[in-house]
């Protein structure tokens, strides 16, 4: 009997556990991807776009033989399996909060028909490194030392032979709906697809993993190895990234220790779905945080990178024209938003989901709640950022302020230290030392509370 093949963030034909135990089980396998309306209303329009491609790719990957399709899950993927008699539905498990629920659905009402999980998008899924007790872990050092005794499977052969995909065009178009993959416009600043993911890893273990330890931290130096949109949507998975990897080198041990932060915070998200949007820590519920009307105008104003702070400026601009911006900056512009703007952590991950192509819910958001101080491993409450200070750090010569700030381009202190700001450059939106000290009036009283 034929069993059915249901794409969902796992777009690529190498080292995928799912596509291997579909063509171990049946004779015939039909590859699909259902267009699920939910996701597209609620999706950022660059990962629409990304995605789009990503499909586009993956059918000429499969010799044209994917079928697309719209509607919910829990109506398309069963009729799709009844139309072709399938013996099973084979999936890459998936342990997001919604993707569990979408799974539950769909288990429930394919009947007698088996939803088969095989891997993950993870190194090792979430729920596989505990502790000794069975509990998860809330800190990141011993969970990476199991971790890393855990270990993880070599990259899977999975690579079909088109003989053995079935054509949706011979399928019935009442039972299929078949409709085109939809093309949602724009220009992307990486390429979609799994030979494109293939191509930039590469890449970046040729010329850039060497100096990965050192200059990471430096977003005015093509060092890091933008690997997040790939990895977000499958067109690789980091067991093949991994395999590449001689931990010998500092570079490589220093890289593989942030795959570990994404499987990590997965399982975070997994043991705790609430984290997803509320407080990791709850204690945390009752800081004070600003939402009134000039909250929200600030809100726009670092939106906009319009904050008279460079390197926020600088970060908020990359995000809002290329979808991607540096883990350094990422984390100097949230401690911005929370710490001297006093607003809730959950506004800047909301405008990061709708804005990053590598929007990831564990990542995004356990990222700001670190930088929030309510998260897991969170960052000690007194620790607030100084931008200008963090931008002339890791930005010694200016050169990634210049180019997001034109502003900024002719100004020989970029970053303003010692110079005031250029006409039609905003001045400082607020004084750092200020509401630094508003921001430790502010968590202290949480403390004592």
């Amino acid at each position: 009997m034929p069993v059915l093949l249901w794409y969902r963030r796992d777009l690529r034909v190498e080292d995928l556990p799912s596509l291997a135990a579909a063509l171990d089980e049946g004779p015939e396998v039909l590859a699909c991807f259902v267009l699920d309306p939910q996701l597209e209303t609620s999706a950022g329009q660059r990962r629409l776009q990304y995605l789009g491609q990503s499909l586009r790719r993956l059918s000429d990957d499969l010799d044209g033989r994917l079928l697309i399709t719209r509607g919910r899950p829990q109506e398309r993927i069963p009729q799709i399996a009844a139309a072709i008699g399938a013996s099973a539905v084979h999936v890459s498990e998936d342990f997001a909060p919604f993707g569990r629920r979408r799974d539950e659905r769909v288990r429930a009402t394919l009947g007698d028909i088996p939803l088969v999980a095989t891997g993950s998008p993870y190194l090792a899924s979430p729920g596989r490194v505990v502790k000794d007790d069975g509990t998860p872990y809330r800190v990141f050092t011993p969970f990476f030392r199991r971790w890393r005794e855990h270990g993880w499977r070599r990259p899977a052969n999975s690579r079909p032979d088109s003989a053995h995909l079935i054509d949706p065009s011979e399928l019935p178009r009442e039972s299929a709906h078949p409709v085109d993959i939809p093309d949602f416009g724009g220009r992307l600043a990486f390429p979609a697809g799994e030979a494109a993911a293939l191509e930039h890893w590469r890449g970046f273990v040729s010329s850039g993993l060497e100096r990965y330890e050192q200059d990471r931290d430096r977003p005015d130096l093509d060092c890091t190895s933008r690997m997040s949109v790939y990895l977000k949507f499958g067109n690789i998975h980091p067991r093949t990234m991994a395999a590449d990897l001689d931990l010998k080198k500092s570079g490589a041990a220093a890289y593989l220790r942030q795959l570990a932060f994404r499987d990590f915070y997965a399982a975070v998200l997994h043991f705790w779905p609430r984290s997803a949007w509320h407080n990791w820590n709850q204690e945390f519920d009752a800081i004070e945080t600003d939402t009134d009307a000039q909250a929200r105008r600030q809100f726009e104003r670092w939106k906009a990178g319009e904050t008279g702070f460079p390197i926020v400026d600088a970060g908020m601009r990359e995000l809002r024209e290329t979808g991607f911006m540096h883990n350094r900056v990422r984390m100097i512009a949230a401690s911005f938003l929370v710490k001297d703007l006093h607003l809730p952590w959950q506004w800047g991950a909301r405008w990061f989901m709708d804005q990053l192509l590598d929007g990831d819910v564990a990542n995004n958001q356990h990222g700001w709640q670190w930088c929030a101080g309510c998260g897991t491993d969170a960052a000690p409450y007194f620790r607030v950022f100084n931008p200008t200070l963090q931008g002339a750090k890791f930005d010694p010569e200016g050169c990634y302020v210049r180019r997001w700030v034109p502003e900024l381009a002719d100004v020989p202190d970029a970053h303003l230290q010692r110079a005031a700001p250029p006409p039609g450059y905003p001045q400082p939106m607020v004084d750092h030392g200020r509401e630094r000290a508003e921001a430790l009036r502010r968590y202290q009283h949480l403390s004592d509370s």
